[in-house]
């Protein structure tokens, strides 16, 4: 895994005519996965009143989708890498919007819980597969502005989810709204599969140990599809996607039932004992000529190493803010969840365009562009504990957060994006797939465990003070979370800078 290996990958590079239609696929999934997530939130009381649903059964709708994407992201990844991203790409999708129409009809909380696991599966084999076509497909500024667009989407689903969710909550009434913000998935899963089908390159799949198949990748991965014509099966390592798979569920399954099962934080130490097995088992793996499903060496860089510190750090502590603030706006003030949804709209507006900006301009600035987002997200979280004291005291309107949450909005634009390109930039294309599932599952590890810890400091705090004292130290263990992200990359730009440094 060297610079002159890298290099090698770049030069070869010939650009692909059909790539700008084929991320418009790629785009419009992440578009519904990322709406279907926001729009469930808005949905949970409806659930919980239509289906007479526990407390426990609604807190598994988010968690059970969080839990299957988190445990199947890696395995998925490697998958991708040698067997074909399209076609497990084109698999996810199918599974998500055959879920999307379960969760829809769904009778009772049961029913609709197991629908979501397999829309966490879905989620969890698609994603990899769309960070690693962008990699494959685009170079250079090029795969910036490809990033940029991709933080666009995200920024606009999440602006459109909860508005549309509560719009549908209104038109549809208790027994079906809730139902319509799963059912708007499956037209849109739908059209992806048939564009995916006359777009995407065949074969759509290769399969490990079936010699003298074509590829839908260039020569790029011969190297490895040989290989796993060699190997067969193992090269998928079905040993270390076990591992690492029960290392991820044993450590996430405390936080997303911290509160109804005290007992499940007993798995966290088995969850460490799981990753330090899987760390042995690759490292074994990569010195008897087998095809492990993470590289360890990856980490030996720099870039991506720090990359992944930093996204983890920063969704720890950012996914929170909206979870706060919708908790606030309707259960602290007593607005309804439409006017909740309308409070994140400036917000995910502004990042869809930073996002935008970013990625036109990541190469030349590289890791600034990131520390000033977290500067920003450092900005917002103030000024929003400042409006929240002052519309506690009666001298502002609520309504101000629009403004100083606008603030974590171009944060989120300047950081995420941005970031994910610097993290993946050196890494070769060969684990394009799997490094990007690395990275992805230290989101979805930062988004549970800073969801779970966080709002419980803030209910905590509730229970013997007012919401606006909760609120203001939620935001100051958020503030925490992002001046520790903010000096990692202070660090890496620093390392960069220095002769000799890649």
């Amino acid at each position: 895994m060297t610079t002159t290996a890298v290099s090698h990958t770049h030069q070869a590079h010939r650009p692909d005519p059909g790539r700008w239609r084929i991320l418009a696929v790629l785009l419009t999934t992440i578009f519904m996965s990322l709406m279907g997530v926001s729009i469930v939130n808005v949905a949970l009381p409806s659930i919980h009143t239509a289906l007479d649903a526990t407390q426990s059964d609604i807190q598994w709708v988010l968690s059970g989708y969080a839990l299957t994407f988190g445990v199947v992201l890696v395995a998925a990844g490697r998958a991708g890498d040698l067997m074909g991203r399209s076609g497990l790409f084109l698999i996810g999708v199918t599974l998500f919007t055959l879920a999307s129409i379960a969760a829809g009809l769904a009778p009772d909380a049961t029913w609709l819980n197991g629908a979501r696991f397999v829309q966490g599966v879905g989620s969890g084999l698609l994603n990899p597969q769309s960070l690693g076509m962008i990699q494959h497909y685009f170079r250079g500024p090029e795969r910036g502005r490809a990033f940029g667009y991709f933080g666009t989407v995200v920024g606009f689903s999440v602006a459109i989810g909860p508005v549309l969710g509560g719009l549908l909550i209104e038109l549809g009434g208790l027994q079906i709204g809730w139902r319509l913000t799963f059912l708007v998935n499956v037209p849109i899963g739908i059209a992806v599969i048939i564009l995916s089908l006359r777009w995407f390159p065949r074969p759509l799949i290769r399969w490990p140990g079936i010699p003298g198949q074509n590829v839908d990748d260039d020569t790029r991965e011969q190297a490895a599809a040989q290989a796993a014509r060699r190997l067969g099966w193992r090269s998928l390592d079905p040993l270390g996607s076990l591992l690492l798979g029960l290392a991820v569920l044993s450590f996430l399954y405390p936080f997303v039932e911290s509160r109804t099962a005290s007992q499940a934080w007993l798995l966290l130490p088995l969850s460490l004992v799981l990753t330090a097995a899987w760390i042995q088992w690759e490292r074994h793996a990569a010195r008897q000529g087998l095809s492990p499903m993470v590289d360890l060496r990856i980490f030996s860089t720099a870039s991506f190493s720090n990359g992944v510190l930093v996204m983890t750090l920063y969704f720890l502590g950012m996914t929170s803010i909206w979870v706060l603030v919708a908790l606030y706006v309707q259960e602290g003030l007593g607005m309804s969840a439409l006017q909740s949804g309308l409070f994140g709209i400036p917000a995910a507006l502004l990042s869809s365009w930073a996002s935008d900006w970013a990625g036109r301009r990541v190469l030349p600035h590289g890791r600034k562009i990131v520390m000033i987002g977290l500067l920003l997200a450092l900005a917002g979280l103030v000024t929003s504990g400042v409006v929240i004291l002052l519309q506690a005291l009666g001298l502002a309107s609520a309504w101000w957060l629009l403004l100083t949450l606008s603030f974590i909005g171009l944060a989120q634009g300047l950081v995420i994006s941005p970031n994910q390109a610097l993290t993946l930039m050196d890494v070769p294309l060969d684990y394009a797939g799997s490094s990007g599932a690395v990275m992805q599952t230290g989101q979805r590890i930062g988004t549970s465990v800073g969801i779970a810890l966080i709002t419980a400091v803030v209910f905590w705090i509730l229970n013997m003070t007012s919401w606006p004292t909760a609120m203001l130290a939620g935001f100051g263990v958020i503030a925490a979370v992002i001046l520790a992200a903010l000096l990692v990359a202070i660090k890496d730009y620093r390392d960069r800078q220095r002769p000799g440094s890649a």
